[in-house]
């Protein structure tokens, strides 16, 4: 296409279409953001998606046993094994229970220095298999990167605004697509393969943009109540509205846990302010960063003001992350012995819990028992506190129990983590998180194809743009929702205005 047709098409389409260059020079920012990012997020969200298929692939000696017909031993059998083959000054934290027959046993220690580190063993025979880490084990590396790039908070950050930007991304992107004048739906829709060089790139890019929106808003929206920022805050505001964490969860009615001699102690009596809940999980947060706190590190799990996402689990259900971990203050008195763990699992057994769940260990005389059951199904998530001494439920987290937002975003984890409706849901999002990825290919095949020399290749401001005030109204709406994001949305501007400025026209 020559200067002179191509400057025709340009204006061409700037009349026809006002306001489409504006978008389009928007829709190439937030790409050019957000495509390396998505690429990242993509695959490790796909690997993400199929732990349960791949990690018995990686560690089939420690994860896999050829199942007999003789009973498995009992859980606390297994746990003295598990005991003898680690330091003396290592502490148990947590019990993986399952069920199947055909997998190990799992219990997680605290090290000395801080790590943690998974034990499996035979449930036959009580012979240890191995360990892992739990802080390098490849899918907790792959979920580190998914989450925060392995850079801690800045990476978390940097994920969190590349997760908002993706919103500018789809929104300009669907109205650069919407069709117009005698545009078919059929020709917006389905892709022309007959068409050669970039407008069959532009065209594969469309199509596929627009199948791929409704899902890549939902990996965004369920994705973002996760996050160490925004969704902190977040949650915060559900709880507070009554519309999150179960009441209780902060503040309201305290759990109590109760010694043998009869005393009731006060949970909230050791807890401490809000402010030293806050340092409690910094530092917490900070030593699964570091690993490496010293040998107190081990005693973490009983400290006052502990929350569930304090605790050594794998995953907690989102609605009950900030609900305190009970307490009381240790006992002047001999201390009486506290119930085994398998007692604990026969009790959870006729409460319907029967596989599948994790249970936290108390590692003082002042904890409890903290079981946390994440299936796929959030209706059927359970959080529970039992007494160490008596037994005693002390607090019975259901799903019915959760606020409007908590609900709705259980869901939206399930169906994000493709763990709701099985095989078909990983497959799902396995497709929508790699067709993400060939979306940011096929865009920066598109600026390659039209790249000037020693320029960014932004697309030109028109000279005579719309007011596009709902658009401006949705980034300001936007950028107040968000922020951090707010924030980035108005150094862009100030440097699209001051630094890039109009630049050469490209083609459409």
């Amino acid at each position: 296409m020559s200067t002179t047709t191509a400057q025709r098409v340009v204006a061409a389409t700037d009349t026809a279409n006002p306001g489409y260059r504006t978008l389009w020079r928007w829709h190439f920012y937030a790409g050019l953001f957000v495509m390396p990012f998505l690429v990242v997020l993509a695959i490790t969200g796909t690997l993400y998606c199929f732990q349960p298929q791949i990690e018995p692939l990686l560690y089939p000696h420690r994860l896999v046993v050829k199942p007999q017909v003789v009973p498995k031993l009992t859980e606390d059998a297994l746990l003295s094994n598990a005991r003898a083959a680690m330091p003396k000054d290592a502490v148990a934290v947590t019990a993986a229970i399952a069920s199947a027959p055909d997998r190990s046993t799992e219990f997680v220690f605290r090290l000395a220095n801080g790590e943690k580190q998974s034990v499996y063993l035979n449930p036959y025979n009580g012979d240890v298999l191995g360990t892992l880490s739990v802080e390098n084990r490849f899918m907790q590396v792959d979920r580190m990167l998914h989450r925060k790039l392995l850079l801690g908070k800045p990476g978390e950050l940097l994920m969190e605004l590349a997760a908002c930007w993706t919103l500018v991304m789809i929104g300009t992107g669907v109205a650069l697509w919407w069709p117009r004048e005698k545009t078919t739906a059929r020709a917006a829709l389905v892709p022309r393969f007959a068409l050669r060089g970039r407008p069959l790139w532009k065209n594969l890019h469309a199509v596929m943009g627009i199948w791929l929106a409704l899902g890549a808003l939902a990996f965004v929206l369920s994705g973002l109540p996760w996050t160490g920022s925004w969704g902190k805050q977040f949650k915060a505001l559900a709880t507070a509205a009554n519309l999150g964490a179960p009441p209780g969860a902060w503040g309201g009615a305290p759990l109590r846990s109760v010694l043998p001699s009869g005393t009731p102690i006060d949970a909230a009596a050791t807890s401490g302010t809000s402010a030293k809940v806050d340092k409690t999980r910094a530092t917490h947060d900070e030593h699964d960063e570091h690993a490496g706190h010293g040998a107190n590190a081990a005693d973490m799990d009983s400290m006052p003001g502990m929350v569930m996402d304090d605790l050594p689990l794998p995953l907690t259900p989102w609605a009950v992350g900030n609900s305190r971990v009970p307490t009381s203050t240790e006992p002047h008195a001999a201390q009486p012995r506290p119930l085994s763990l398998d007692h604990v699992v026969a009790q959870l057994a006729p409460l319907g819990l029967t596989d599948g769940y994790s249970i936290v260990l108390p590692t003082s005389p002042a904890g409890v028992y903290s079981v946390s059951y994440f299936p796929g199904d959030p209706k059927d998530e359970r959080t529970l506190y039992i007494d160490q001494y008596s037994g005693a439920v002390l607090k019975d987290i259901r799903y019915n129990d959760y606020g409007a937002v908590s609900k709705a975003v259980s869901y939206g984890t399930s169906l994000h983590m493709g763990r709701y409706f099985g095989l078909a849901n990983q497959l799902l999002c396995a497709a929508i998180s790699l067709g993400l990825a060939a979306m940011a290919v096929t865009g920066c095949v598109m600026w390659w194809k039209r790249r000037p020399q020693r320029s960014l290749g932004a697309p030109s401001r028109e000279r005579a743009a719309p007011p596009m005030r709902g658009w401006k109204t949705g980034l300001v709406l936007l950028g107040m929702i968000f922020p951090l994001m707010g924030a980035t949305l108005l150094a862009v501007w100030l440097a699209d205005r001051t630094i890039f400025g109009r630049g050469a026209r490209q083609p459409v």
